[in-house]
Formats: C-alpha cells, structure tokens, sequence
C-alpha cells in the first residue's frame, strides 16, 4: 500500500506538471496572438479549485488527474459577441492557429530539455558499460564481443554508461547490423560487427532485451544469501529470513543465483523444498512461488532478494556538466530521445518492435514512482523522457489530437479553404475510437505487467 500512495503521488506530480506545461504552451500563445483564453484546467471533471483572474480566465484545479485543456473563444463552439469577434480562435490567420496548436507540444520539449539540463548539472551516477559473461552461440558471441570489454561506440556515437549503451542499442532494433567498438586490457580498441536481423523486441518482457542479443552487462557478485524478505510474500510465508544462506532448491544443490531463479520461475504454484544455513544450522523449509503473468506467459515469484558485492570503484562514473555545456547535452539528449521515440513508432507500426511494448497509466506511475526514490536527477530524467513522449504523441495526425489540427491547417494552406464541419466531426470520432483502442492495449499491457 505504501509503495502503491508513493507511485500515485509522484505520478500526479509528474503527469500534472506535464500537462500544465503543455497547457500553458497553448495558452501563452493564444495570449500572444490575441485570442481570448476562457478557462485553463489541470484535469478534468469536477472542480477542487478554481478562481478567475485579472486577464478574465477562469483557471481550474479538476479531480481527474489525467489530462487538461484551454478552452478559447471561437464561433465554431458557441455565438460568440459582435465585439469580440475578432478574438475568437477561428478568425485568426492560418500561421497564428497553426502556432497556438504546435505550442503544446513545443512546450513539452522544451520542458525536456529544462530537465535534462538540470539533471546534468545535479550529476547522474552511472555504470561503464562493460560486458559481463555473454552466452554461448549469442549474437554477440558471434560477432567475437567478449566478457571484460568496454564499449566505447556504437555506429560511431560515443556511449558513456550502460544506460546510453542500452537506448543506442535498441534504436537499431530492426536493422541488419551495427558496429560496437570495444576497448580491453588485453586486446585493445577493436570494432564488432553484431549481426540484429533477428532481433524483435517484445517476445519476452521479464527480460532486459538486450540479454536476447548476448549483450549482457557486467555484475559484481551474486552470491546466494539473502539480503532482502519482501513482507508477506512466499518467501516472507515459508520463514525465510535476512541473512539465510541458501543451500539447494527442489532437491538441487545451488550454485549460483541465477539458477535458483529459474527453478522459482519453472515453479509457479508449486511446492518446492528449500535448505538453507542459518546462524550455522541447516533448517528445511517449503514455499511455493506465487503465480505471475505476463505477455501470456505464467511465471513463479518469491519477493527474496540476494546479497550483491558492491561495483569497484573504477566501474563507477557521474555523468555532471558545467551550466552551458549541460545546456547543450540537454539539447542533444531531447533530440536523441525524440529520434528514438519517433524510431520505436515507426517500428511499432511495422511489426519490428512488439505492441506488447507500450505502456499505460501504471507504468508511468511505477516509473515515477522508482525515478523519485532514487532521487531528485532520475526524477528529472524520467520526467524528460515522457516529455518528449507526450510531445511525440500529440504530433501523431490524429483528428484528435494536436497533430491532426495541425494537419487539417496543411489541408487548409493547400484548398485555401477551412476543412468543413463534417469532416472535422468524422475525423475526431475516428481519432478519439483509435485513440481510446491504443489506451485500452497499453492499459492492458499494464495489467499483465503487474
């Protein structure tokens, strides 16, 4: 419950500075422009606060969290007073409606880039992207990539951290190859050529997608004591505790971590035997692993977690800039974001990137929720990143949304006449159905995510 009000808050705090933003993009404009701004709501349904300002706008606090709007005279919508026509959206010209509508979205990238030049500054800690033990008959074994190596590059674009080495990574799915250079102690700076014909993402998401490559990056130590119980949880059930040592599992000695998960996960509702050490006596206990779904696939869950060594020191880096050169990263991070998004629509769309991959409601409050807990600058990050989405999202030419109006203005530019009231009612009822179709799958995706 705890973790459910902390998710929820910080992903009110999130979504309401977003659309506010977004909404004050429209509406500073529209100002600038002219055009009389009757009412800016943050949400939608019944008012908690409202008040009227010097300007005439009434500017309103809703209950439902979940959107926003600017609602701006125009004689499409309602009679609109002889004296006060020449303040009503539909009057302006063309260049002044295509502005008031493009700011929205505009808006939101420019809050990107305010975030990611803040998070530079505060310094974001990160892990050099050094490959871990990679799989036999991988595609990364294939093209010779080795345990210890450090990727410098990928097609040329210098990557930092692991972070920056999954998001170069992944903006390639689809494509043949891509060339990683490496740096190691022994082998120096050689070039790889990873072979991504067969890559989809999307045919697991319990996994990161770059493991389905062999990428895998490297870890300090798992060993196989338990570090963390999960209250009220199978493990919490069966009388594990902090600090037990495990021993075997469905009757096998256990090696590592890794093969004391996949037992969990082969064992979804069903009992299994555990032998663990504890203060120095070997005790015998039963669990059964909670069943979970997810993309169709039903696993087994625990809520144990082990003891980790900590990273060395040398693996650790704090990405951190001076004012103007996080300035300019921020600008370059925005446009990276915005080419990957852009790049995972097209590929959505093209069936290279699975629909299991977009996400609802939820995941964006878990996310919040995670990115606050690990501080101010992940916060920042995260915020950036469904900026640029929501920016993304409202430039997609739907009748709905800002795009289509956008579309509808280049439809106008090129007859030289408005789009008439018909097809703009046709037009929003199919963008809002296939609007509402895409939130009901992700939502869904969501669900089975849980």
């Amino acid at each position: 419950m705890q973790s459910f009000i902390w998710n929820a808050f910080f992903f009110i705090v999130a979504l309401g500075l977003l659309v506010a933003i977004h909404e004050f993009g429209h509406f500073w404009v529209a100002r600038r422009c002219g055009v009389k701004v009757e009412r800016f709501s943050i949400g939608f349904g019944k008012t908690i606060w409202s008040r009227i300002g010097q300007d005439g706008t009434e500017y309103i606090l809703a209950l439902i969290p979940l959107g926003g709007y600017v609602k701006m005279l125009d004689e499409r919508v309602e009679p609109v007073p002889e004296q006060l026509r020449s303040q009503a959206f539909n009057n302006q010209s063309l260049a002044a409606r295509a502005a008031i509508v493009a700011a929205g979205p505009l808006a939101n990238f420019l809050l990107a880039i305010v975030a990611f030049w803040v998070m530079l500054m505060i310094g974001i800690p990160g892990v050099k992207p050094v490959l871990g033990n990679i799989p036999a008959d991988s595609l990364a074994a294939k093209s010779g990539l080795k345990a210890g190596q450090q990727v410098l590059a990928v097609d040329g674009h210098p990557v930092q951290d692991w972070h920056n080495l999954m998001l170069s990574l992944i903006s390639h799915v689809g494509e043949d190859n891509v060339t990683v250079r490496v740096n190691s102690d022994t082998d120096g700076i050689e070039d790889h050529h990873l072979d991504l014909s067969s890559w989809r993402i999307g045919s697991n998401s319990e996994h990161n997608p770059l493991n389905d490559i062999g990428v895998v990056q490297y870890l300090p130590k798992i060993s196989l004591q338990v570090a963390k119980v999960v209250p009220k949880s199978p493990a919490a059930n069966a009388g594990l505790q902090q600090g037990d040592q495990l021993l075997s599992a469905g009757g096998q000695k256990l090696n590592t971590w890794e093969q004391f998960t996949t037992m969990v996960r082969h064992h979804a509702g069903q009992s299994m035997p555990l032998s663990i050490e504890r203060q120095g006596q070997m005790l015998h206990l039963n669990v059964v692993p909670e069943k979970r779904h997810a993309n169709g696939q039903t696993f087994g869950f625990m809520g144990v977690a082990p003891k980790v060594e900590p990273y060395p020191s040398d693996y650790l880096i704090t990405i951190q800039y001076g004012p103007l050169e996080s300035l300019y990263k921020g600008v370059e991070r925005t446009w990276q974001t915005t080419r990957i998004t852009i790049d995972m629509l097209v590929k959505l769309v093209t069936g290279k990137v699975s629909v299991q991959n977009l996400s609802g409601p939820i995941s964006i409050a878990r996310g919040a929720g995670q990115s606050a807990h690990y501080g101010l600058a992940y916060f920042l990050g995260f915020l950036a990143l469904v900026s640029v989405n929501l920016g993304i999202l409202n430039l997609v030419p739907l009748p709905v949304l800002d795009g289509g109006h956008l579309l509808f203005f280049a439809i106008e530019a090129v007859t030289r006449r408005p789009v008439s009231e018909r097809v703009l009612e046709v037009g929003m009822r199919i963008g809002t159905s296939v609007l509402v179709v895409v939130m009901m799958f992700a939502l869904f995706n969501d669900l089975m995510r849980l």
